[in-house]
C-alpha cells in the first residue's frame, strides 16, 4: 500500500479522536506511513508506553499516525520554522479564535470572483509578512497561504519573507474545523518547541522513539527545497545530525530517519551509505509530492535508516 487513505490507515479505533495533517508541507510523509509503520519498534506495537520525539515535525503526518494508534506516554515536537511552531501552539491553545479568523478569511475569499482571488492572496501574503504582534492572526494567514499558494510550498527570501506565488486552485478547503479541533485535542499531550534538532537532547531517554525527517539532501540543484526556514541544511548539517543519531543510540533510544537516496541520480554517490555505515539502511519507493516542475513528479527511492531491529 504505497498511497494509503490517511484516515483509513491511521485510525484503527473509531472511538478515538482522529487527527491528520492540517498543512501541506514539502517532504510530508503521509504517502509512506505504511513503510514507516512496518518498521516501528515491536515493543510499541505490543502496547508499551513510550516517549515520542520528532525534531523536524513539518506537517506532522508521522506524529499524528503515532498519536492516533499507539500508547504514547508523552511527546515532544521541534522545528526550526518559527511560524510553523507558532501555528502548532495556536492550534493547541487558541483553537476557537483561530477557527474564527479562518472562517472570516474563507468567507471573504470564496465570495470573490476568480480573477479577484489572486489580488486577495497577495494582500494576505503582505499582511502575513508584516504581521508581528498578533500570533493568532499570523497563524490563520499561514494556513490560508498554505492552502492557496503554488504547490503548497513554504519558501522565504533572504529577508525571511514568504514569497511563494498564488496557486490558482478552484475550490481550496481553507478551513477543516473538525480536523483542527481534533488536532487541538491530540496536541494537549505534546510539548511544542521552536529550535534546532539538538534541543531534543534534553528529552531523550532509553524509552524514547525518535523520528528524524530533516531537509533532504538535494538530488540536483533544481530539487533544492531546503529553504523552508532561513537556515540551509548542507552536508555538514547532515553529518552533525548523524553524530546526534549516534548520541541517541548510545542512550538506548530507538531512532528512525528519512532522507533522499543520492543513487537516484548518481549510482556512485555513497554519502549516506558511508555516513550511516553500521546502521540498518533500507530503500523504499516514494513519489515526489512537491516539485517546481509538475512533469518531474514520479517514483523514486528514498532512505529509511534505523538503529534497531524490528
Amino acid at each position: 500500500m504505497l498511497f494509503p487513505d490517511y484516515q483509513k490507515y491511521t485510525s484503527n479505533n473509531k472511538n478515538k479522536v482522529f487527527a491528520k495533517p492540517f498543512v501541506k508541507w514539502a517532504g510530508g510523509k503521509t504517502q509512506i506511513i505504511p513503510e514507516i509503520d512496518k518498521r516501528l519498534p515491536i515493543e510499541l506495537k505490543k502496547g508499551k508506553k513510550m516517549r515520542y520525539i520528532e525534531p523536524f515535525v513539518g506537517s506532522g503526518a508521522v506524529l499524528f499516525h503515532i498519536l492516533n494508534n499507539y500508547n504514547i506516554k508523552d511527546a515532544f515536537i521541534i522545528d526550526l520554522n518559527k511560524d510553523l511552531i507558532t501555528l502548532y501552539n495556536v492550534i493547541k491553545n487558541n483553537i476557537s479564535e483561530l477557527i474564527n479568523y479562518l472562517k472570516k478569511i474563507e468567507n471573504e475569499y470564496k465570495k470573490l470572483p476568480e480573477y479577484k482571488r489572486k489580488e486577495y492572496y497577495y494582500i494576505k501574503r503582505e499582511e502575513y509578512n508584516k504581521s508581528k504582534e498578533n500570533k493568532i492572526m499570523k497563524a490563520a494567514l499561514l494556513m490560508f497561504l498554505n492552502k492557496t499558494c503554488y504547490n503548497g510550498l513554504y519558501r522565504v527570501n533572504s529577508k525571511g519573507e514568504f514569497n511563494v506565488p498564488f496557486g490558482r486552485y478552484k475550490n481550496p478547503k481553507i478551513l477543516d474545523e473538525e480536523n483542527l479541533r481534533n488536532v487541538s485535542k491530540i496536541l494537549q499531550k505534546v510539548e511544542i518547541i521552536h529550535g534546532d534538532f539538538e534541543i531534543s537532547r534534553e528529552f531523550v531517554d532509553n524509552n524514547s522513539l525518535i523520528y528524524f525527517d530533516p531537509p533532504y539532501r538535494p538530488l540536483s540543484n533544481t530539487s533544492n527545497f531546503t529553504s523552508y526556514s532561513q537556515n540551509s541544511f548542507d552536508d555538514n548539517e547532515q553529518i552533525r545530525l548523524k553524530h546526534f543519531f549516534d548520541y541517541i543510540t548510545s542512550l538506548g533510544a530507538k531512532g528512525i530517519l528519512s532522507n533522499s537516496d543520492p543513487k537516484n541520480t548518481d549510482p556512485n554517490d555513497n554519502f549516506f551509505d558511508e555516513l550511516y555505515k553500521g546502521y540498518i539502511i533500507e530503500r523504499i519507493y516514494a513519489k515526489r509530492m512537491i516539485n517546481s516542475k509538475g512533469k518531474n513528479r514520479g517514483f523514486i527511492t528514498e532512505l529509511l535508516i534505523r538503529n534497531y531491529e524490528k
